[in-house]
């Protein structure tokens, strides 16, 4: 094996500027491959984070019939579904099972709340509005308004509201100014504005403001229990799997993020498999390539392996040469075509750290590995042909050619 490792090389460095294009051109196609892979990871994880990167991973509310929860002996906590016209369904004792939920691993935030629809009125001005009521520490734990502020600050007592831009420029409305917010319980309070985000979604920014959960309890008459919980996951692929868990250790409704985007996930799966498709084309060119060239070498190379055979060469021999020299143009075409394109994408920043129309490249899935290794199988697969075409050379007709 060794002897034709050697004989291998020797063919490849015997014409340097043959086997440079050829490797060249392996190269750009694994750099293309990489491209692809880091370019349509980047566009998921950008577009995920854009729609899913304010909104909770996965949703505790209460179920559609009377359920108890699986909680730790000794604690009486239950949900308790009001039947009363114009209530709705709470969970009550929620502090029961919020300490273990936060404990979870994978948990990144958890985010009890109280949630109903209500009116902002400023003078003879009036917008329907969605209230959420959030404990003060945990403003920014599902949606990152801290970062999203134009005005004021998150700091939410008692008497304050954070609102968004466009409910704020519709009703003409700063910080500072002192707005009336009525719940649809006909509870009217005096807020404050202490802060102006703009998120970038318009049900959140035109129509979502936000109270602390004391001042949600009064504008919504619900001194105990809460409306929803809601939970950040590290990894909100998880987001089903967690869900299905939540479910069955609390006896709640656990809804995860994917169960109201299956349009979003329906075109990265569409978005994934059109990568998958141009990461073929590249491949089939490399393999192509290799094949052409390596036919090009046993034609040209026929009397040598005429006398390779004359002097007791096996096929099996003949075989392996052109199957290493095969491998040898995968294996360093892929080696070059991976660095260059780790060197290329580098310099670009990750997907959830761009700005607004920068190119989504996320370097970390250039599937650099994957890369090589199927450069180096295509590359093995494309030599199978012209090595078996040479070990078929009849020694005794090309030697006196």
């Amino acid at each position: 094996m060794l002897y034709a490792i050697k004989i291998a090389w020797r063919y490849l460095t015997a014409s340097k500027a043959q086997t440079g294009l050829l490797v060249a051109g392996v190269a750009t196609g694994v750099f293309v491959f990489i491209f692809m892979s880091a370019l349509i990871g980047g566009l998921a994880v950008y577009l995920v984070q854009q729609t899913v990167g304010d909104i909770s991973h996965v949703t505790l509310e209460a179920p559609s019939r009377d359920a108890g929860l699986l909680l730790p002996e000794g604690v009486e906590a239950q949900l308790v579904q009001q039947k009363a016209r114009g209530q709705r369904d709470t969970l009550r004792s929620a502090e029961a099972f919020l300490p273990a939920i936060s404990a979870m691993a994978g948990v990144k935030a958890v985010s009890p709340q109280i949630v109903g629809n209500g009116f902002v009125i400023r003078g003879q001005s009036r917008a329907p509005v969605s209230v959420t009521g959030v404990e003060p520490d945990k403003v920014s734990a599902i949606a990152d308004l801290q970062s999203r502020l134009i005005a004021g600050d998150t700091v939410l007592t008692n008497n304050a509201v954070l609102v968004g831009k466009s409910l704020a420029e519709d009703l003409g409305i700063g910080v500072g100014q002192v707005i009336r917010l009525q719940s649809d319980r006909n509870v009217e309070r005096s807020l404050v504005i202490a802060g102006i985000f703009k998120v970038g979604v318009e049900a959140l920014d035109a129509r979502a403001a936000f109270v602390s959960t004391a001042t949600a309890r009064t504008l919504f008459a619900l001194p105990q229990g809460l409306s929803r919980v809601e939970i950040k996951l590290d990894d909100l692929n998880q987001a089903d799997e967690f869900a299905v868990r939540l479910a069955a250790e609390t006896g709640l409704k656990a809804t995860p993020w994917t169960q109201g985007n299956a349009q979003l996930l329906s075109g990265l799966r569409a978005q994934a498999n059109s990568g998958n498709l141009i990461k073929g084309f590249a491949l089939v060119t490399i393999v192509i390539g290799v094949a052409s060239a390596l036919l090009l070498s046993t034609y040209r190379r026929r009397p040598e392996i005429g006398i390779m055979r004359a002097f007791g060469a096996p096929r099996g021999f003949v075989v392996a040469v052109f199957v290493l020299q095969g491998t040898l143009i995968g294996l360093l075409g892929g080696l070059l075509g991976a660095g260059l394109g780790y060197l290329a994408l580098s310099p670009f920043p990750l997907p959830e750290n761009i700005t607004s129309g920068s190119l989504p490249i996320d370097v970390r899935q250039g599937a650099y590995g994957l890369a090589i290794a199927l450069t180096t199988i295509g590359a093995i697969l494309a030599s199978i042909l012209p090595a078996r075409a040479a070990a078929r050379v009849d020694p005794v007709s090309v030697i006196g050619q």
